[in-house]
């Protein structure tokens, strides 16, 4: 079902039951309509947004429809988007960042300039560098993916260690500790999909690079950083301190469960572990290890969205005065979504409100948000490209043989051969 943001909508009492996703292109002239995923996070957020924004301005109308996937999402979009049909689009469309830059390159005018109204020096800069093009930024950057890494702070306590000898640290210096800590505790390290690169592509934006250099083309080959993230990986391996996984309810059940001691990843699995609330008190969050090679930082991301405006909407204005009120300068706002939906905003005045400086008891009185919007503020900014989905599933089919001892040069090698048949 459509979640509604509509004082006009409520007033006439309409049936809204059954709405499908595409209904939005009935909407009233003068509504901003909203398309978003997940109605528990995006959803909720935008909601509250909404709600912030009319009670300040009682004539507008914020309709959301939260009721399709992202893959949906995304179908619906392109689908329209390259048969030149802007019918039914809404005003504003939340986007994933890291693939941002396939719909801003291969629709040139599809989505409206933000940088040309909103400031966007008050955000995250790396949010702020997925959605720019051409010296202009299209997004009013939203939830950060900013990494930690969380533990089981009793199992490091019974392997010797302290949360002081997880800060600052790299890759390598992990392998090391998991291998003490599987030794005293009988807990493996971490657990790992093979079909799953965030891990490689946190450890690689940790050093500021990515799959492509700076005009686009792949970067793959010579690609240090790359290089390091791969063979640090089979560490973990050839270690014997992973336990797979082949799905999403195996990968958080294992570190929920207690079966593995670590979980490098997102700041948005928060809720996740704390729904064990057996576990309070036994848990801590570190910062991300970096590569040991030069320009790596103990900060990266994975994940994250961000808003867009069509370009083609009757109702840019409404829809940029809504996002720059709210999302843009609302530090209020961001305390609400951080404390309601454990959603850490990309606005970097948000830092100052008393949910980031508040200590969580399921922490053991960790200030675990003061942690992650420094950490944030630490990210290396990178281009994300058109072509990141092709890299991956290039990077995936090498991982098998990668783990195994196989030649990471050669594994190298047939990533770019891969991926340069994918972006043909």
């Amino acid at each position: 079902m459509n979640r509604i943001v509509s004082r006009r909508v409520r007033a006439l009492g309409l049936a809204l039951t059954g709405v499908s996703f595409l209904s939005v292109a009935s909407a009233m002239a003068g509504d901003v309509t909203v398309w978003a995923w997940d109605p528990n996070f995006n959803g909720a957020t935008m909601t509250e947004a909404a709600a912030r924004y009319t009670a300040i301005n009682p004539g507008a109308n914020i309709i959301i429809d939260d009721s399709a996937s992202q893959d949906d999402i995304r179908a619906k979009l392109q689908t329209q988007l390259l048969a030149g049909s802007t019918d039914g689009l809404p005003d504003i469309v939340l986007i994933q960042d890291d693939v941002a830059q396939k719909y801003l390159q291969s629709f040139p005018g599809a989505f409206e300039p933000l940088s040309d109204t909103i400031d966007m020096s008050v955000f995250a800069q790396y949010k702020v560098a997925a959605a720019t093009l051409d010296g202009k930024s299209y997004s009013l950057p939203f939830d950060s993916g900013v990494t930690g890494l969380f533990y089981r702070s009793d199992y490091l306590e019974q392997a010797g260690f302290t949360a002081d000898d997880l800060k600052d640290i790299t890759w390598d210096r992990l392998v090391e500790i998991g291998t003490t800590v599987k030794e005293k505790t009988g807990h493996k390290l971490l657990d790992l999909d093979l079909n799953d690169t965030g891990v490689i592509r946190m450890m690689i934006q940790s050093a500021g690079k990515w799959y492509f250099a700076e005009d686009g083309s792949l970067d793959i080959i010579d690609n240090a950083p790359l290089k390091k993230a791969l063979e640090t990986y089979a560490k973990f391996y050839q270690a014997d301190l992973v336990n797979p996984v082949s799905s999403w309810a195996e990968y958080t059940g294992s570190f929920t469960s207690g079966n593995t001691a670590m979980v490098p990843v997102g700041v948005w699995i928060t809720g996740t572990i704390k729904a064990n609330a057996d576990q309070s008190g036994l848990w801590g969050v570190a910062p991300v290890p970096r590569l040991d090679i030069e320009g790596s930082v103990n900060a990266s991301n994975q994940g994250g969205s961000s808003w867009y405006v069509l370009a083609s909407s009757d109702n840019k204005e409404e829809a940029i005065d809504f996002l720059k009120t709210v999302w843009g300068s609302d530090v209020d706002f961001y305390q609400q979504i951080l404390v309601n939906q454990g959603a850490v905003g990309s606005l970097l005045a948000a830092r100052d409100g008393e949910a980031y400086k508040a200590s969580d008891a399921f922490f053991s009185g960790q200030p675990v948000w003061q942690d992650f919007s420094t950490w944030l503020s630490q990210i290396p900014s990178v281009d994300y490209g058109t072509f990141t989905a092709e890299v991956d599933d290039a990077v995936k089919a090498q991982l098998p043989g990668i783990i195994q001892g196989g030649d990471v040069t050669a594994a190298l090698q047939a990533i770019n051969d891969q991926a340069s048949q994918q972006m043909q």
